[in-house]
């Protein structure tokens, strides 16, 4: 799926305004946040692996940073905030963000 909106080259969204964070990750990136994304936890290797069936043509840099910043998480913290049992200021006030909150929400609505 193409969801470029102007033509513009590794752009998910943008009006040729373009910033790093809006650009499609690459290849090898991507690569790279799948291997980084294995879980000890079963539950969480079945939503990351829905995410990325859903999300991986689509996804920006900056969202698979913020992705990268929730692998910081424990197994069972990242568990918990997929299945939205605690608030992310409790689990880890440091990614209680926007950008992480959106990437969380692709996480729970690949379910």
């Amino acid at each position: 799926q193409d969801q470029r909106n102007d033509g513009c080259p590794g752009c998910v969204s943008c009006s040729k305004g373009c910033s790093v964070e809006n650009q499609r990750i690459g290849e090898r990136e991507l690569s790279k946040l799948k291997w980084r994304c294995r879980r000890g936890l079963l539950e969480n290797d079945l939503f990351l692996e829905r995410f990325f069936l859903r999300h991986e043509l689509t996804l920006t840099v900056g969202q698979a940073k913020s992705l990268n910043d929730l692998m910081d998480l424990s197994d069972n913290d990242l568990l918990d905030a997929n299945l939205n049992r605690k608030p992310m200021s409790e689990l880890n006030p440091a990614l209680d963000r926007p950008d992480v909150h959106e990437v969380l929400n692709l996480l729970r609505n690949s379910r």
